[in-house]
């Protein structure tokens, strides 16, 4: 498929540098066929798997600097498939989130666990943590947000 795309490509371009006047409908073909694969315009599996969050966003508050916080994301498989977790990060190495590994079946609900640990940190936060599974979408995102205040030097 990638040769033909690079043929058309390369005919296209042969019949624009040669000053034919034909060369329009040629380009408009090829624009068509390298149109036609672009991968975002697929419809989404009607099967895939769904992870639906009770809460997409948790606000703890405000807090003092060195203060752990956790906080549980409840989600629930409400796709057709089973629904499998390959990954959760956090956008810095203060926020731990752990997720489970065995496939969550259509139905089920599960917990994607997170830990803020506001060590050296102060200010309003917004910590990320993005989940890639199989599902549909196959990334989502969930938030940690608050303020960590300056410790009280007693």
């Amino acid at each position: 498929m990638n040769k033909f795309i690079y043929i058309l490509t390369a005919a296209a371009l042969a019949a624009g540098c040669s000053g034919n006047k034909s060369a329009t409908s040629q380009d408009s073909t090829a624009a068509t066929v390298v149109a036609s694969t672009d991968t975002s315009q697929v419809a989404p599996n009607p099967d895939a798997a769904i992870m639906e969050f009770e809460n997409v966003k948790y606000d703890f508050g405000k807090i003092k600097e060195g203060e752990k916080i956790s906080y549980t994301f409840k989600f629930k498989n409400s796709g057709k498939s089973p629904l499998i977790i390959t990954n959760a990060t956090a956008t810095c190495g203060c926020t731990t989130p752990t997720y489970p590994h065995e496939p969550i079946v259509p139905g089920a609900t599960g917990n994607i666990d997170v830990t803020f640990n506001s060590t050296g940190k102060s200010g309003m936060q917004d910590k990320v943590i993005t989940v890639t599974s199989n599902a549909s979408p196959a990334v989502n995102e969930v938030h940690l947000t608050g303020e960590v205040t300056a410790k009280s030097t007693n």
